[in-house]
C-alpha cells in the first residue's frame, strides 16, 4: 500500500532561560501547525514549574520534557514551538516576560535552539507602570503567525533554550529529502535551514 502520511516525532526539553532582570519565572508552551498536520501522541501544550536563579548561576533551569508526535501529508505548515515566559511584577501579579517561537528542526537528530524573546511595548509607559498593567497577546500563538505583528511595537528581552531530538518516518518514501542527520546542531531560532523540506514548510 502506498504511503500517504509521514510522522514527525519531537522529543527533548525546554532546558532553561536567561532573563537578567527577572527571577522566579515559569514557561508555557504550545505548538502551531498547518491544516494538514495533526498530533497523534503526546501533549500539545504544557507549563513548567517556577524556576529561581541560584547563587552560582544567573540562568533559570526548567528541564521540562517535550514529547509529541505529528502526522501530515505534506511539509506545508511545519510545526512551530511557541514559548511564553511569565513571572511576578513588583505588585506580585503574574505578567508576561517574553514571547518567542521557533520551527521544529527539519532534520533528524539532536538540535539546540536559543529562542530570542520579546514583549509588546505599552503605548503609555508611565500609566501602565502605575496601574501595574502590561500588554499581552490574547493568544500567544500569534507570535508564530506574524500577521498583525508588524503593527505591534515590541522590545527584546531574554532567551529560552530548547533541546530537540527529532525523528521522522516515511518522509523519503513520499519524496521529501530532509538532508543528512547531524549529531548536534546549535543555532539561534532566527537562523535559516537550507534543506528541501524548508521550501515546502513555509
Amino acid at each position: 500500500m502506498e504511503t500517504t502520511v509521514f510522522l514527525l516525532t519531537v522529543n527533548g526539553q525546554i532546558e532553561g532561560a536567561n532573563f537578567p532582570d527577572y527571577d522566579n519565572l515559569y514557561c508555557k508552551y504550545c505548538y502551531v501547525y498547518g491544516h494538514d498536520w495533526a498530533p497523534t501522541t503526546g501533549l500539545e501544550e504544557g507549563i513548567t514549574q517556577i524556576a529561581s536563579k541560584s547563587i552560582q548561576s544567573h540562568r533559570l533551569i526548567w528541564n521540562f520534557p517535550l514529547e509529541t508526535t505529528f502526522k501530515s501529508t505534506n511539509p506545508s505548515g511545519w510545526p512551530q514551538l511557541v514559548v511564553s515566559v511569565y513571572g511576578p511584577d513588583v505588585f506580585g501579579n503574574d505578567v508576561v516576560r517574553g514571547y518567542g517561537a521557533t520551527h521544529i528542526p527539519f532534520t533528524p537528530g539532536q538540535h539546540t535552539r536559543t529562542i530570542p524573546m520579546f514583549v509588546p511595548e505599552p503605548t503609555w509607559r508611565l500609566q501602565s507602570w502605575l496601574l501595574g498593567w502590561r500588554p499581552e497577546y490574547t493568544d500567544p500563538k500569534v507570535v508564530a503567525q506574524g500577521e498583525g505583528r508588524e503593527v505591534t511595537r515590541v522590545r527584546s528581552q531574554g532567551f529560552v533554550t530548547v533541546c530537540f531530538h527529532i525523528m521522522t518516518k516515511d518522509m523519503k518514501k513520499m519524496g521529501y529529502d530532509t538532508g543528512p542527520s547531524t549529531p548536534s546542531t546549535v543555532q539561534s531560532a532566527s537562523s535559516g535551514w537550507s534543506t528541501e523540506v524548508e521550501s515546502y514548510a513555509k
